[in-house]
């Protein structure tokens, strides 16, 4: 009964999580998921935590986790905060950061939590129209008036980089608001903006272990900044929850940080596999977007792509399709296993033929 209800709750517009369908023998391509498995080394670490010691509390600073996401990008762990998924990250930095009296600015096609979250902590904001071919101008960020900025990049769902010269510039021209990079996606592709921290006090980076590290059973992401933005996010966090990470998570997402050989390994399985599905792709007829994501954004000029992503469905294939304005012809694709890509191209190739 919604008599019960705090006002805000009437107000909101919860996130739509991707579809997590209970379907055996299902090719499932729609939540950008790693095909590849965790570092077996990070799976021992998690097993053997299991253990009497799970009837204490973790470690409520994660400092093992600190340490290992410290180490991988040489930073101090004075710049490093972790929370329970990147999604609880961004939660807390929307709250601690980027709540103004001047608007806060995102593209108007991008990672669709980040209106979910200004709803909830009544946070004004100005969504900026990507480019005509759906690219990120920082021109059009730097001529408007705003209290911060933030852009996942790549850019989901689009796939699109933009070049670290481009956000230092919006750094230099916004010395007064922070600017905030989601870094989902970054290790498919892209070069990270952790480096640009230790001169642009204005600067925090976002990053996740769901994509490159095949963990997002997991529940773990992390924050990069210099410390007087780590401190703002560290205290909205101690009034939240002291223990968001637990022991097993601390233990594996440690071990999986520090496992490099399976890191690369895999993210470069995925981009290989990225580009040879682009390409047959394109020789389908599809459109697809330059993408450093571990998925694809493509439409066919001649076939809906509503009816394209049922067709798949039938074909037990699901990819992710946004009923959004100016993108409601693409579909985004995550890129599996060469197995998987394949099954995805032979039915794509029966669709084409059978709607032509």
């Amino acid at each position: 009964m919604s008599i019960y209800w705090s006002d805000i709750v009437h107000r909101l517009t919860p996130y739509v999580p991707g579809e997590q369908p209970k379907i055996t023998g299902l090719i499932k391509l729609n939540t950008n998921e790693n095909p590849y498995g965790p570092s077996p080394r990070a799976l021992a670490a998690m097993s053997a935590e299991i253990a009497d010691t799970l009837r204490l509390y973790p470690d409520p600073s994660a400092d093992r986790l600190k340490q290992a996401v410290a180490g991988h990008f040489d930073v101090g762990t004075d710049h490093v905060f972790v929370g329970n998924g990147s999604d609880e990250v961004l939660a807390h930095v929307f709250m601690a950061l980027l709540k103004h009296d001047r608007p806060l600015l995102f593209p108007d096609i991008s990672y669709s939590f980040y209106p979910v979250y200004c709803g909830l902590y009544g946070i004004e904001y100005e969504q900026v129209p990507l480019t005509n071919d759906f690219a990120i101008n920082v021109d059009d960020y730097i001529a408007l008036d705003a209290g911060a900025v933030i852009f996942p990049n790549p850019n989901a769902p689009t796939g699109r980089l933009l070049p670290l010269a481009d956000i230092e510039r919006l750094l230099d021209a916004k010395p007064d608001a922070v600017v905030v990079v989601d870094e989902a996606y970054v290790d498919f592709g892209g070069e990270s903006a952790v480096g640009l921290v230790a001169r642009h006090p204005n600067l925090l980076v976002t990053q996740t272990l769901s994509k490159s590290r095949s963990l997002a059973g997991l529940r773990v992401g992390y924050a990069i900044g210099q410390p007087h933005l780590i401190e703002a996010l560290e205290r909205v966090k101690d009034s939240f929850n002291s223990y968001p990470l637990d022991r097993v998570a601390i233990v594996g997402a440690s071990v999986a940080m520090e496992d490099r050989d399976h890191f690369e390994k895999t993210r470069h399985a995925v981009m290989t596999s990225r580009e040879r599905l682009t390409s047959e792709l394109q020789h389908l007829g599809f459109e697809v977007l330059p993408s450093a994501a571990n998925f694809i954004f493509a439409r066919h000029p001649q076939h809906d792509a509503a009816a394209v992503a049922a067709a798949l469905r039938e074909r037990r294939i699901i990819v992710r399709h946004f009923r959004q304005r100016r993108i409601e012809q693409y579909l985004r694709i995550t890129v599996g296993t060469e197995a998987q890509c394949k099954a995805l191209v032979e039915a794509l190739k029966g669709i084409v033929a059978v709607t032509a």
